[in-house]
C-alpha cells in the first residue's frame, strides 16, 4: 500500500483553491478585484465610480454652525458632487470630474479657493493648486498666482501642455493666459468676509508689536478624488493658502507627495491643515506608500497618518482618500473638516466630527 503524506496532500489542496478562486476572479474581473493573499479581504467589489471631496478643515463646531450657515455649505457640498457624479455616471474620466468640481468650489466664496481666498498680509490673494494622475502618474502644479480663475485649470494645463510639474507667479500667469485659461483682475477674488479676517489680524499683530499666528486662520483648502469607470484615479487641491501669509509663501497645496497625490495601484488623495507640516512629513504621499508597502486599506493608511503620525508631531488637519475600489477615508484631526463623497446609491456629507 502507498504511504499518503498528509502535508502533502494539504498543500495541494490550498493551491488547488488558490487557482480556484484566482479563475473566478479572472471570470468575474467586471465585478470584483482581487488583492494581495496576504491581504484581510480576498476579494472586493469594486464601485463602478465614486467621488470624495473635502473644503477645508479647521475650527468648525457644531455649535457655532447655525441651521442657514449649515445649510449653506450642505448645499454647497452637496451641488459640488453633484457636478462631478454626473460626469462620472456619464462615462467621463476622473480627471474631467475633479476639474469640473474644483471650479464650483473655487467660484463659491464660502471656501479658501478661487473667489474665496483669504489675503496675504500685502492685502492680495495668492492662489495655489495642484493635480495628479493614477494612471502613469502624470501631475502639474501651479503656485502664487493673482490672476488665474481657475487654479485647478493652471495645474492641468501644466501637466497637460508643459514639460514641467510646476510653475509659480509672473511665469505661471504668463502660462495660463497663453494656453487660453480665463484671466481676470485680481479684485475678483476680494470678498469682504476675507478681508475683514486679515484686518482682525493686522489689528491682534499692531497691539502685540509682534507677528500673530491664530491657528484658527491656517486652514482653507479645496480639493477632490474621482475613480471613474475605467478604473483611473485622479486628485487635485486648490487653495488661497493661510491667511496673513507672508513673502510668496507657499504651503502643501501646490506640492505633489505633500498636498496632492494619486497611483492606480494605491489610492488618490488630497490634503488640507497646516501646509508646513504636510509638506515636512509628505502626507499625500505618505497615505499611498503605507497601502503599497505595509498592504494597509486606505482608511488604516490614512487614520494613521492624521491621528498618529501628524499628531505626534504637532501638526493639524485632515485629508480625503478613495482606493481602486471606491472605498474611501476623510480623517480628520481638527473640531471639524467640510466632507462629503458620493457612490452608485450611496451618499455622505458632513461638517464636523460625528458622535
Amino acid at each position: 500500500m502507498l504511504a499518503i503524506n498528509t502535508k502533502a496532500m494539504k498543500n495541494l489542496y490550498f493551491f488547488s483553491l488558490l487557482v480556484l478562486m484566482s479563475f473566478i476572479a479572472c471570470e468575474n474581473s467586471d465585478k470584483v478585484v482581487t488583492t494581495p493573499i496576504n491581504s484581510e479581504k480576498a476579494i472586493q467589489k469594486k464601485a463602478e465610480y465614486a467621488m470624495v471631496i473635502h473644503g477645508g478643515a479647521g475650527t468648525i463646531l457644531k455649535e457655532n454652525m447655525t441651521d442657514e450657515k449649515y445649510k449653506e455649505y450642505y448645499d454647497a457640498l452637496d451641488s459640488a458632487l453633484k457636478i462631478g457624479e454626473k460626469i462620472l455616471k456619464d462615462g467621463g474620466t476622473s480627471l474631467d470630474a475633479i476639474e469640473k468640481t474644483i471650479h464650483f468650489m473655487e467660484d463659491s466664496p464660502l471656501f479658501n479657493s478661487g473667489k474665496g481666498a483669504v489675503f496675504t498680509h500685502d492685502g492680495k490673494n495668492e492662489l495655489d493648486a495642484s493635480v495628479m494622475l493614477g494612471n502613469g502618474r502624470k501631475a502639474g502644479a501651479i503656485g502664487g498666482v493673482t490672476n488665474v480663475k481657475h487654479p485647478i485649470s493652471g495645474a492641468i494645463a501644466v501637466m497637460e501642455k508643459s514639460d514641467h510639474v510646476m510653475m509659480v507667479g509672473k511665469g505661471a500667469e504668463e502660462f495660463c493666459k497663453l494656453n487660453g485659461l480665463e484671466i481676470v483682475d485680481p479684485s475678483y477674488f476680494r470678498t469682504e468676509r476675507r478681508w475683514n479676517s486679515l484686518q482682525k489680524i493686522l489689528e491682534k499683530e499692531k497691539d502685540m508689536g509682534a507677528l500673530y499666528e491664530n491657528p484658527d486662520y491656517k486652514y482653507g483648502t479645496v480639493g477632490a478624488v474621482a475613480l471613474d469607470k475605467s478604473g483611473n484615479i485622479a486628485a487635485g487641491t486648490s487653495t488661497g493658502g493661510m491667511t496673513n501669509k507672508r513673502y510668496n509663501r507657499i504651503g502643501d497645496s501646490p506640492i505633489i507627495g505633500a498636498g496632492t497625490y494619486a497611483d492606480n495601484n494605491t489610492c488618490g488623495v488630497s490634503c488640507t491643515g497646516h501646509g508646513e507640516f504636510f509638506i515636512r512629513y509628505a502626507v499625500a504621499y505618505d497615505v499611498a506608500a503605507r497601502m503599497e508597502y505595509k498592504n494597509e486599506s486606505v482608511a488604516e493608511a490614512a487614520e494613521y497618518v492624521i491621528n498618529k503620525k501628524l499628531v505626534d508631531a504637532k501638526g493639524s488637519g485632515g485629508l480625503i482618500a478613495l482606493d481602486a475600489y471606491g472605498n474611501v477615508s476623510m480623517p480628520f484631526n481638527t473640531p471639524g473638516m467640510y466632507r462629503g463623497y458620493i457612490k452608485p446609491d450611496e451618499k455622505m456629507i458632513e461638517m464636523y466630527e460625528s458622535k
